[in-house]
């Protein structure tokens, strides 16, 4: 009778006679490995966005590509302060992520090292359901090749949001490579200090945090928000940093 497509083959190895049975499992292994690098090859040019001017958000820098880490993943350097969230739309923010991983890491695993130092809400975030569309649209090969997000000065507020409503916002895979780093020092213990530029913004937030460990928690007020800190304006699409100075009475 003929061998239908189904049939298949079971190799029983005795192990108690002490049989090396790895180069009986190299060859699937082996299969496994070129299938899932291939996987890793694939970003298509329909997620380029060749014809569509990013200049306005390059210049920005809240979202750029820097060394590697020690695991050898790619680091997309997002500095959450820097970003404006009330002028860009959720649209062209996943155009543009999509079209940074794409023409700069077009393969590989990579990692994403966030910096939330001193983010307004109002001004800076584009919202979790926002940011939950822009992940769950990126193609399964990209989620894949994202390994960690290092998440630097999360906050009170942050994290109370990620541990109890995060896995309902976020896919699992997602929420389990959220790596919280309260301090610069720990980020180190992952990443050389020479692969990613730090602001300076955030290293003087990084100090008042050390210093000072109940900002942390909001039962102190941060340091930062009584002094000058930067601001972003806007006139015609073109960007431009200006000082100001916020005024708090208690």
């Amino acid at each position: 009778m003929a061998a239908s497509s189904d049939d298949f083959s079971v190799l029983v190895l005795a192990s108690d006679l002490g049989v090396d049975a790895r180069p009986f499992l190299a060859h699937s292994q082996g299969d496994n490995e070129e299938e899932e690098q291939e996987n890793w090859h694939d970003c298509s040019d329909q997620y380029l966005s060749p014809d569509e001017d990013f200049s306005d958000l390059d210049l920005l820098q809240f979202f750029r590509l820097q060394g590697s880490d020690k695991h050898g993943n790619r680091i997309f350097r997002v500095v959450g302060k820097y970003f404006p969230a009330v002028v860009v739309s959720g649209e062209r923010l996943k155009k543009y992520i999509f079209h940074k991983i794409c023409s700069e890491v077009p393969e590989g695993p990579f990692c994403i090292v966030y910096m939330h130092s001193t983010v307004q809400k109002e001004d800076n975030s584009p919202g979790m359901t926002i940011l939950r569309w822009i992940y769950e649209e990126l193609p399964s090969n990209i989620k894949e090749r994202l390994q960690t997000v290092y998440f630097i000065h999360p906050g009170l507020r942050s994290r109370l949001v990620f541990a109890t409503l995060g896995r309902f916002f976020l896919s699992g895979g997602l929420y389990w490579k959220i790596k919280y780093v309260s301090r610069l020092q720990y980020l180190w213990e992952d990443i050389k200090k020479a692969e990613v530029e730090i602001p300076e913004f955030v290293k003087n937030h990084d100090d008042i945090l050390e210093h000072r460990p109940l900002t942390d928690y909001g039962i102190e007020p941060d340091a930062s928000h009584l002094a000058e800190i930067p601001s972003m304006a806007y006139s015609f699409g073109r960007y431009e940093e200006r000082w100001t100075s916020r005024e708090y009475m208690s």
